[in-house]
């Protein structure tokens, strides 16, 4: 008999049905979806200007070589200029994350002439050789060393390291604003800049991946905005084609304008079904003014996940994240207690080894933050009384 590989732990659910922020399994029951396939659903599930786009392009063309031209390539690029920032020149289009990481660094590499990267404790970039040659988990790491090059990571946050190790043998600096995977662990103002200006003094590049806290989804259009700073490569995915596989790497014209044919490649980047959801969503992102959306929704969902921390400050350590990626630190394993919000109709992540992490499509309402607190409370308490069952029968 056939087995997939289970590279993820199942969830036990069958999922037979799915609507914007809602996915309903084999009994009909109903679950507010804040895993979303790891953010990529930020527009939700089944979003009609993502379906209606797809079915429209599969009447016209679905499969093409890149090097060919279409209006739908035509139309994405000059959609693309409205949302990638400015000093961003040149692109090229994937399927997902870690292809994009993998011409990030591969483009910093070739251009520098120098083989040094630097990368933080707790980064994910993805699981191919090079983005994860960049990923600190050891975890993931075993067995695969070594990698194509020099990696030293760095405490998150610490600008004293940066001054200290980011020279003139550095190629680049790679980092998340948000450290999705690690933890929800985000960059300080001060630290983004101090990469800023250290990568600017020794001629190293600036590599921001945003594959999941970009599009809108921390309450700016990108994560590293709010430090008022530009990145030499761009990382997106996840959301940019309203669920459907697309990724890309931006660059500036120092990095991108010396690129040339042959040095990069993808027979399915940038196909025109993926072109036409990623246009669908960009359109979808300005049109419904989202990003302000998810600054509203946002700050009411982590009000309401502060009142949970003060009422469990036994079981909650800290709120972590901005906009619609957030997240709750505790002070033991959060499998047990996402395993119980599951039961309690409400599907999250984990995020390091201590957070639950909560990532929602931009339309969740109050109702449902009303639901995932009532449902957070409920495992909480159910939590606090076991705990209290246990100390009994040790006494």
């Amino acid at each position: 008999m056939l087995k997939l590989i289970e590279f993820y732990a199942p969830r036990g659910l069958k999922i037979v049905k799915s609507e914007w922020q809602y996915v309903w399994d084999t009994e009909g029951r109903k679950y507010i979806d804040c895993h979303t396939q790891y953010g990529s659903l930020f527009l939700g599930h089944r979003n009609p200007r993502i379906v209606n786009a797809l079915k429209e392009q599969l009447d016209k063309i679905y499969g093409l070589y890149p090097a060919f031209d279409t209006e739908v390539k035509e139309r994405a690029i000059s959609l693309l200029e409205k949302i990638l920032p400015r000093n961003l020149e040149y692109f090229y289009l994937f399927n997902g994350g870690a292809e994009a990481v993998e011409l990030g660094l591969k483009a910093v590499r070739k251009i520098t002439g120098r083989k040094k990267f630097i990368s933080f404790i707790n980064a994910f970039h993805g699981r191919t050789m090079g983005a994860l040659s960049v990923t600190w988990n050891p975890r993931y790491r075993e067995g695969y060393d070594p990698f194509p090059w020099e990696v030293k990571f760095l405490p998150y946050n610490k600008i004293e390291a940066i001054e200290k190790e980011v020279d003139d043998e550095t190629a680049g600096v790679i980092l998340e604003v948000i450290q999705g995977e690690g933890g929800l662990n985000e960059a300080s103002i001060d630290f983004l800049k101090a990469v800023r200006e250290a990568c600017d003094k020794h001629g190293a590049k600036m590599i921001v991946d945003e594959v999941q806290t970009g599009f809108g989804r921390t309450g700016y259009l990108w994560a590293h905005q709010h430090a008022n700073i530009e990145p030499d490569v761009l990382i997106a995915g996840k959301s940019i084609g309203g669920g459907f596989p697309v990724s890309l790497t931006a660059f500036t014209n120092e990095i991108g304008g010396k690129l040339k044919e042959g040095d990069h490649g993808s027979t399915f980047g940038g196909n025109p079904l993926a072109l036409r959801a990623l246009s669908a969503a960009i359109e979808t992102l300005l049109e419904e003014r989202i990003v302000e959306r998810v600054v509203e929704i946002g700050q009411i969902f982590k009000e309401n996940l502060r009142k949970v921390k003060e009422e469990f400050s036994d079981v909650v350590r800290e709120v972590r994240g901005r906009g619609l990626m957030l997240g709750l630190e505790l002070r033991f394993d959060p499998r047990e207690v996402i395993k119980k919000l599951q039961e309690n109709n409400i599907i999250t992540l984990r995020a390091g080894k201590l957070v639950v992490r909560f990532l929602p499509p931009y339309m969740i309402t109050t109702n449902d933050i009303d639901s995932i607190t009532e449902s957070l409370i409920r495992v909480f308490m159910e939590i606090r009384r076991e705990k209290v069952k246990t100390a009994v029968r040790a006494e």
